[in-house]
């Protein structure tokens, strides 16, 4: 107990120092404009985020080379919403697959809630990601989380069959912005989310495509808001009672 407190004074020492160095610099970003109950603490060190989930300290490392490997805003209130809503999304024993899981953040956190987490991302992403999972979840959860190369579009079909992969949850954070394949996206949304499974979706709008997808997003699948935190909306979606006809009685 003694040992965990000196470790706690040290975490706050560097976190008081880290933020007064940043601070100029912090508040010209625009999300630190106006600090919101949800965005948690986190501070900068050798090269890393840390953050505080679950009752968890978690350490980030992220490449700013890729916009697949950098924490968004809406990764934060994904989690933010995880953590505080466990009664309403348990997450226990559950599956979930994130796509676009980027650093690994929100799959940290629902390993940490008790899930069986498969973190998808683009193959060059894999070897950081796989790196944050093992380096935040070992010893501390339920079950070991996965990394796996997943690209958008219909060779999902192919490499995830629906014989083999079902998940309860699949979870998405900051999947939309400027990209050219939000169709694909939909697409991997739509051939996931089967009856039974729920997608949770966050998003920051940034661009009039974002809106465009999400109108597209609406009227693919039964929609509920579940939270708007600051310019960040968190979606439920189901699969459409004709969409589970068709899933459940396949033409041919």
């Amino acid at each position: 107990m003694e040992e965990k407190e000196k470790e706690t004074v040290i975490v706050k020492e560097d976190e008081e120092e880290e933020d007064a160095k940043d601070a100029k610099a912090k508040e010209t970003e625009p999300q630190h404009q106006k600090k919101q109950a949800w965005v948690p603490t986190t501070y900068s060190k050798f090269g890393k985020e840390v953050f505080c989930y679950v009752g968890q300290e978690i350490s980030i490392f992220e490449a700013l080379d890729s916009y697949g490997a950098v924490i968004w805003p809406a990764a934060l209130a994904l989690c933010h919403y995880l953590e505080t809503n466990v009664e309403q999304l348990n997450l226990v024993d559950k599956a979930v697959l994130e796509l676009g899981a980027g650093p690994g953040l929100v799959s940290i956190v629902a390993t940490l809630l008790g899930a069986w987490v498969t973190a998808t991302d683009l193959p060059e992403i894999l070897g950081n990601l796989r790196a944050n999972l093992l380096r935040n979840t070992r010893g501390r959860c339920r079950y070991t989380p996965q990394a796996a190369a997943l690209s958008w579009g219909p060779d999902v079909e192919r490499i995830y069959p629906r014989s083999v992969y079902r998940y309860d949850y699949v979870l998405a954070a900051d999947v939309v912005y400027h990209h050219d394949y939000l169709e694909e996206l939909l697409f991997t949304m739509r051939y996931f989310c089967r009856p039974g499974t729920t997608l949770i979706w966050a998003n920051k709008v940034r661009f009039p495509t974002d809106l465009g997808f999400t109108e597209d997003f609406k009227n693919t699948f039964n929609t509920t808001l579940l939270a708007e935190m600051g310019e960040v909306k968190i979606f439920m979606a189901t699969c459409r009672e004709t969409e589970e006809h068709l899933q459940h009685h396949p033409a041919g």
